[in-house]
């Protein structure tokens, strides 16, 4: 988001490039967005309407308007605009590193090269930090404590919930999940987070658990085979034989770490492009069952938030657990190519010497 660094590079002459955190379809929904705001086009009057649909480029299927973040819609703050104004100066630098791999978003990636005024992508990823929270570290005994008990249960039985850094519900909401989960007969390991006062621009507390919401007496009934947590060591966690399955807000960093350890997906997107996200895992790619794909929660408006049911969190558990041979067939050889592609010879570690190689060149 930082662009204005693009006129300090242009000052002294330098080269200079973006590495964008997030997926390309989110850079090439940025850049189709900005394109149709030039030809005067309104995007609120266009998709405003919750059965709009897109004919996205690098997309097999029409993209529902709902799945887009919803800033693109806010005209009146200004947030369209700015949207659409990082998409312009993005065309300004020499080039985007994106934090994905050819072989998972291979025709999107493919749509950017073929688009004229967009500068040169180059797919790097999964770049992920898989040695964080290895040892040490204020949260050591958490960890531990919680690693200890995935030990103690069988493999591929437990599915994990997270929902992120802003991943937190209200107590209606906790209550749903966790009656949900109970039906579902399933071990799980749940990270509860107790939500800021209404107002507060600041994170969840990752250091106090929500467990006063939970429905009286769940913990003692599901003690055999549930835990809940504040904090959570995710890389350790997905990386655990016990893990079976994933409750997800589609964080993109989340989506990649899921499919390096080869764990199923369960979409339930909260806020940002993570519906997004969750609709190219669930319709394009087809390695994930869904929750609710369009589901956001506005931490400004409380009231305005929809609840997912006991019912539907059930179904999406027991989908989640009891996956399609074709589809976890997919999520292993997604597995098996998203560390082929950091090997040498890989395609993000092409891509990466293409990079270094037009960066000396430059210089030369």
């Amino acid at each position: 988001m930082c662009v204005d660094f693009i006129d300090i590079a242009k000052e002294f002459r330098i080269p200079c490039y973006i590495y964008f955190t997030a997926a390309a379809s989110l850079l090439n929904l940025m850049f189709y967005l900005q394109e149709l705001d030039d030809k005067g086009i309104d995007i609120a009057s266009e998709y405003g309407s919750p059965e709009a649909e897109l004919d996205l480029p690098g997309f097999t299927n029409r993209v529902p308007a709902k799945v887009l973040p919803m800033l693109i819609f806010e005209k009146d703050s200004g947030a369209s605009a700015f949207f659409n104004n990082v998409a312009r100066r993005f065309r300004e630098s020499n080039g985007i590193l994106v934090n994905t791999f050819m072989e998972l978003e291979s025709s999107v990636v493919q749509s950017l090269h073929d688009q004229e005024n967009v500068p040169n992508v180059y797919p790097v990823g999964p770049i992920l930090s898989l040695d964080e929270g290895q040892s040490g570290g204020p949260h050591e005994e958490e960890k531990n404590s919680i690693l200890k008990w995935l030990d103690d249960q069988p493999t591929s039985s437990v599915v994990y919930l997270c929902f992120g850094s802003m991943g937190s519900f209200d107590e209606d909401q906790v209550k749903e999940i966790a009656h949900g989960l109970e039906s579902s007969g399933h071990h799980f390991l749940w990270s509860l987070r107790r939500p800021v006062s209404e107002n507060k621009h600041i994170l969840p507390s990752e250091n106090e658990t929500f467990e006063d919401a939970l429905p009286q007496g769940f913990l003692d009934r599901t003690s055999h085979r549930g835990k809940i947590i504040g904090w959570a060591p995710q890389v350790q966690i997905l990386g655990h034989r016990a893990i079976g399955g994933f409750v997800s807000h589609c964080g993109w960093n989340s989506i990649l770490e899921s499919l390096w350890f080869g764990v199923p997906i369960a979409a339930w997107p909260v806020h940002s492009e993570q519906q997004l996200n969750a609709f190219q895992l669930v319709m394009e790619f087809g390695v994930a069952v869904e929750i609710k794909m369009d589901y956001r929660r506005n931490l400004m408006k409380k009231d305005a938030n929809v609840v997912v049911t006991a019912d539907e969190v059930e179904i999406g558990v027991k989908k989640l657990m009891n996956m399609e041979d074709t589809m976890t067939g997919k999520i292993h050889e997604m597995r098996h190519k998203s560390r082929k592609a950091l090997e040498i010879n890989g395609s993000s570690q092409s891509w990466l010497t293409q990079f270094v190689g037009e960066v000396m060149d430059r210089n030369a």
